[in-house]
């Protein structure tokens, strides 16, 4: 798989109650493991496991929360699908700081949660990349510093681990066209 990089954060702004989708996997993820999420096809961000404590949450190690039910999950080989379309028995390419393990899906669990989406642009190339999480201390992102920083304290200026990709799929295959996500 492709190499990561570091974008800045441009924007967290709140957007409401959607549909939330969280990932059980079938074997126990350390706390700096994650899968890649993202709005569009632009790229994708690095949203880590639960396996770790906050105020609100004991960890679940087999747990990632994926955010809205809209987003593309970054399958490897240029392939996505949408995080609404997942299920049991799909295996998901899972970041663990340096390489890529397989991971197959256990359960999936979807409720109505409050969201926020960032917006973040990358060094170097100032491409955009956003994402839509939910609005919790268990969610939390990677750092440029190698830390999981959790959502709702992401501020401006903050810089975290993306994957940059080309948007352009049907059916969660790459495809060359003239394609503007936003």
């Amino acid at each position: 798989m492709e190499k990561m990089e570091i974008a800045e954060v441009v924007s967290v702004t709140a957007v409401g109650m959607g549909t939330r989708v969280c990932l059980d996997l079938i074997d126990e993820l350390k706390a700096e493991e994650g899968i890649l999420v993202g709005n569009t096809g632009n790229g994708y961000v690095l949203v880590l496991s639960e396996n770790r404590t906050t105020e609100t949450y004991p960890p679940r190690a087999f747990r990632i929360n994926g955010g809205a039910l809209h987003q593309y999950v970054y399958l490897g080989d240029g392939k996505t699908t949408y995080l609404s379309e997942m299920k049991p028995g799909l295996e998901l390419p899972v970041w663990n700081g340096t390489d890529w393990r397989k991971v197959s899906v256990g359960r999936v669990k979807v409720e109505k949660r409050p969201f926020l989406r960032i917006v973040c642009r990358v060094e170097g190339t100032n491409q955009e990349i956003s994402a839509t999480l939910q609005e919790a201390d268990s969610v939390h992102l990677l750092t440029a510093e190698g830390e999981a920083k959790p959502l709702v304290n992401l501020t401006p200026g903050d810089r975290i681990t993306c994957y940059p990709d080309q948007p352009g799929r049907h059916l969660g295959e790459k495809i060359e066209e003239e394609i503007h996500e936003f």
